[in-house]
């Protein structure tokens, strides 16, 4: 299973007021386990960037000066997320950014959404996790993932992060030992995370922690007419 996980920076917040994409950042997984391989680059928008959003991302006008535009890199974009799903935090915006881009280039049947299909981990979040906040910021906090680094919004930075947050989601893996320090952005070399390069920490219950444990599953075998598997393993341990 071919996975996506990406994000983009915008120069604003409105598409409908032309904001344009400047940064698309993406990573593969498959079978969620990541492959190495990225889409990053930054790109020049013919168009300023407001104030607002360069406290955001910190991407100026003039570090965006001698960027390929849009067009120069969309083909290849394309290229690489074709036959994925794509992990997406709030998807609608980083879809109708990207399809305004192509709409601009004369593509509009080349709709993101008519390629691919697509996962909003945001909407996933508040299935999950319902009346609270789930920006990237607290789902970190919420599933232990380490986001220090995170002074500033970046696309493929907040990939990576997200990449973590999905997989603590929905299955309980996280850290996949992502790192920016690849030595190309568009580098199709495979690379994967060994055991010889991940420290595993043992947490272990406490008394309390493992009583409250027990009190649940004797909960479940009340209500499964004393059938609890889980309870006679523990038993027996």
């Amino acid at each position: 299973m071919k996975q996506v996980v990406l994000d983009t920076e915008t120069t604003g917040l409105e598409v409908e007021q032309g904001h344009r994409v400047i940064e698309i950042g993406a990573l593969e997984l498959i079978d969620r386990v990541a492959t190495g391989r990225r889409f990053h680059h930054y790109i020049n928008p013919g168009r300023e960037v407001e104030a607002g959003a360069l406290e955001v991302h910190g991407i100026s006008n003039e570090f965006l000066a001698d960027k390929p535009a849009f067009d120069e890199v969309a083909d290849t974009f394309l290229d690489f997320i074709r036959g994925s799903e794509l992990i997406i935090h709030n998807a609608s915006f980083d879809l109708g950014f990207l399809d305004f881009e192509l709409e601009l280039l004369g593509r509009d049947s080349t709709r993101i959404e008519h390629q691919v299909s697509v996962l909003d981990t945001l909407a996933l979040a508040r299935e999950l996790h319902p009346g609270q906040r789930n920006s990237l910021d607290a789902l970190c906090r919420r599933y232990a993932i380490d986001n220090s680094h995170r002074s500033l919004h970046g696309a493929l930075l907040d990939a990576e992060i997200l990449a973590d947050v999905y997989l603590a989601m929905t299955g309980g893996q996280t850290d996949l030992g992502l790192s920016l320090d690849l030595p190309d952005s568009n580098d199709t070399d495979a690379r994967f995370v060994t055991g010889e390069d991940v420290e595993i920490r043992v947490i272990n219950a406490s008394a309390e922690e493992f009583e409250l444990h027990q009190q649940r599953l004797r909960q479940i075998e009340k209500s499964s007419d004393n059938n609890c598997l889980w309870l006679e393993q523990a038993e027996r341990e």
